[in-house]
């Protein structure tokens, strides 16, 4: 009897299926363990890799046609964490990696490495198991029972006593930023969450002004108010004076709340144009390399003055094309600065003209920072712009934060790794330079098999962060992750994770871009889907039919493709400004896969005909899980309405002939006329409807770290298409786009 073809290995014909899409969202694909090992993995949303089962050889990997890669999200929320406190930490003598469910004890006082095979010997500290409170059971200690754990550090661990938390806010003061009205808001938010700030009874907070001359605050403890005191020299900055600049938070609280309550109105007749951010910066290297720690820098416009100023490069008729590169290294050399005294710097960019992010983001990129951007921003013309502004800044001040911190990732014998994508430093082939850590911020790494993985059936791959809590701790977390190893093209096939892949391409795609060249980078990405369907017809599939045939594991490989040539960041044309296009491009480079993937390839429902079949019961609420439909206007109907969830934004389409009991209980208007135009909130109704529509936003929305804006868009016939059908069809496949994408990828296979 012929083995029956399991299910990710069904062959897909491309050209005649019509409903590629599941019913929920994809999850990573299971690797093919046993249900021992499976238990104890580290769950995909921490670490995961393009293939769940690794080619044993590198020409194996090459047949197949996919990148080898892993994507890592290492200090995310996690509701779960074991802790270890330990006088030793536990690791292998020869590589170093720490022990983990993954390697074998030869008995009870051996234990074998599973990434470069040594056996060690078991310390007698862990023959006692804290959890259980018995001995001679090393096996079940919490470190062997868990993939991912945090281990509190000895001295061993630090070069220095640990730092404290330690803030430096960089304000933008110029006119231009007075007119953006950003000051008000921040001031307010930082007022509201100071007692939120990470940190204990040593943090540190400073504050530093700029226009064309720089102001800084004195805030020592005693004063009777701040003082400022200004530096005009730009060209040559000094610190005007060193300990009362940056002061303990908890005794100088007092002046740090005056100085937020009167820091709007001291600069609201400002009159002055010009801005001298790259001085702002060295200012801020100085003051804070005595300790490290994070600054903050909002810029509104175009650095003019002293070093680090730019011209502007946009040319409208040329912006798809050039200058994604920075124009000068000089936010790229003090950023590697900043890294070596273990600050990170991030970036607020709230710029409604062109500000060159390409060459600004340089000073975050390399300082393991992040960064924020806020096109056309205003205060008053722009208040969903203000909106997520607010949102975004009260988690960017309340999250947790990591210093001084480095990550390194190690692999089972064999394999290598050869790129890293993200925001960091690299100091060594395998470790990562990180000032500061946040649980917003993912990685991504390519990798090669050098040696034959014939001797072992399982490859391994570890990540271990070193640094110091917000409290002043040094924490080690440690994620272990296990796959098998295979020798069939079908196999690596049935194990591929094509959201992953795709994450990967997309990483690989913007380096490329600013390489080489966009069109390059585009042709890369058509190239890979192309180079699948023959690798697949070519050594896998045996059908002989015509068409365009997929391992059913990867049937969203094309319209995830499509999808992502029609990004901001990876989109032809030129009406894309560019520094929404670098924005899109440090998007990519940053964030986690979920968070990818929605902004990719949006999730749309249909919300006003949901039932309760599939539904969840989560403690007292019924929350539904409606369908998920193609991203094609087709698919929406006039008498619906329709949600598409693009990560930062949800989008609610209410058609012309949607029934007016949805209207009426979920929106709370009489009826499709009353709709107001910028309507951007759900009200909370006592209506059965509008708790099952709420229950299921709510439910997305608990998935992300940060609060998602929803606007409610009327499928109005005077614009020419409706916005939300634009968006759909920009999007991806309207079904014409997808099916000519798939001609073009059969004319490239037939070249």
């Amino acid at each position: 009897i012929p083995k029956p073809v399991p299910a990710a290995l069904r062959p897909v014909n491309l050209l005649q299926e019509r409903n590629l899409l599941p019913p929920r969202p994809l999850e990573a694909p299971e690797p093919n363990l046993s249900p021992d090992l499976k238990k104890v993995n580290c769950s995909p949303h921490t670490f995961r890799c393009t293939l769940t089962s690794i080619p044993q050889t590198q020409a194996l990997l090459n047949k197949a046609r996919l990148p080898l890669g892993l994507l890592l999200h290492p200090f995310r929320d996690l509701q779960q964490l074991p802790v270890i406190t330990s006088n030793t930490i536990v690791r292998c003598r020869s590589c170093r990696t720490y022990i983990n469910p993954f390697v074998t004890f030869l008995d009870q006082r051996r234990w074998k490495c599973n990434l470069c095979y040594r056996v060690n010997d078991v310390p007698d500290e862990f023959m006692y198991n804290p959890v259980t409170r018995s001995y001679g059971e090393p096996h079940k200690r919490p470190e062997v029972q868990n993939s991912t754990v945090e281990f509190i550090a000895s001295s061993d661990y630090m070069l220095r006593p640990p730092q404290p938390a330690a803030y430096l806010f960089v304000l933008d003061v110029s006119h231009n930023a007075v007119e953006a009205g950003y000051l008000k808001y921040f001031c307010e938010l930082l007022l509201d969450n100071l007692d939120k700030l990470p940190g204990d009874t040593r943090t540190r907070v400073g504050f530093l002004t700029f226009d064309n001359t720089i102001h800084f605050y004195n805030l020592q403890e005693g004063l009777s108010q701040p003082q400022m005191l200004v530096v005009s020299d730009i060209d040559d900055v000094f610190i005007p004076s060193h300990d009362s600049l940056m002061v303990n938070l908890k005794e100088s609280k007092e002046l740090v709340k005056d100085l937020l309550t009167s820091l709007p109105a001291m600069f609201s007749q400002s009159r002055e144009t010009h801005s001298a951010l790259g001085p702002a910066l060295q200012a801020a290297f100085k003051l804070m390399s005595p300790t490290g720690g994070r600054v903050t820098v909002f810029q509104t416009q175009l650095p003019t003055l002293g070093a680090g100023a730019l011209q502007s490069r946009e040319d409208p008729n040329q912006r798809s094309i050039q200058h994604l590169g920075p124009a000068t290294d000089f936010y790229k050399k003090l950023a590697l600065d900043c890294s070596g005294q273990q600050i990170g710097v991030d970036l607020f960019l709230l710029s409604s003209q062109y500000a060159d992010l390409a060459s600004l983001s340089c000073i975050s990129k390399y300082s393991a920072g992040s960064i924020f951007y806020y096109p056309s921003f205003h205060y008053i013309h722009n208040p969903a712009q203000l909106e997520k502004f607010q949102r975004d800044l009260e988690r960017y001040f309340t999250r947790k934060i990591g210093f001084e911190a480095v990550m390194r990732i190690r692999c089972t014998k064999g394999l290598s790794i050869h790129t890293f994508h993200g925001n960091f430093f690299v100091r060594s082939t395998d470790l990562l330079s990180l000032a500061n850590v946040n649980p917003d911020s993912a990685f991504a790494v390519q990798m090669s098999i050098e040696d034959s993985l014939a001797d072992s059936s399982l490859a391994c791959f570890q990540a271990a962060l070193l640094y110091t809590s917000s409290k002043g701790k040094r924490r080690i977390r440690v994620h272990t992750l296990c796959l098998p190893v295979v020798n069939q093209l079908s196999d690596v096939y049935a194990g591929a994770d094509v959201q992953a892949v795709t994450c990967l391409l997309a990483n690989m795609a913007i380096d490329r871009s600013i390489s080489s060249s966009l069109s390059d980078a585009r042709d890369a990405l058509v190239n890979a889907v192309v180079d699948l369907v023959s690798a697949y017809k070519s050594n896998v599939s045996n059908l002989q039919q015509s068409g365009l045939v997929v391992p059913a594991a990867m049937r969203l490989f094309p319209v995830y493709i499509l999808s992502l040539l029609k990004q901001k960041a990876l989109r032809t044309g030129t009406s894309t400004r560019l520094d929404e296009r670098v924005f899109a491009m440090c998007e990519f480079k940053t964030q986690p896969l979920q968070q990818l993937m929605r902004m990719v390839h949006p999730d749309l429902y249909r919300l006003d005909n949901m039932s309760d079949q599939g539904a969840l019961h989560l403690n007292d609420t019924v929350v539904p899980q409606p369908h998920l439909l193609h991203l094609s206007a087709e698919r929406l109907s006039r008498d619906g309405a329709f949600l598409m969830d693009c990560g930062y934004v949800f989008y609610l389409w209410i058609g012309k002939c949607c029934s007016e009991v949805f209207i009426r209980d979920v929106l709370g208007c009489p009826n499709y006329a009353s709709i107001p135009p910028n309507m951007s909130h759900i009200p909370e109704l006592e209506t059965p409807l509008s708790e099952r529509v709420r229950a299921f936003l709510d439910w997305l929305q608990d998935n992300r770290a940060f609060s998602s804006m929803i606007h409610i868009v009327k499928d109005d016939a005077s614009a020419k298409a409706t916005f939300f059908q634009h968006l759909v069809e920009d999007r991806s496949e309207s079904a014409s786009s997808y099916y000519e994408f798939l001609q073009h990828i059969q004319q490239q296979m037939s070249k």
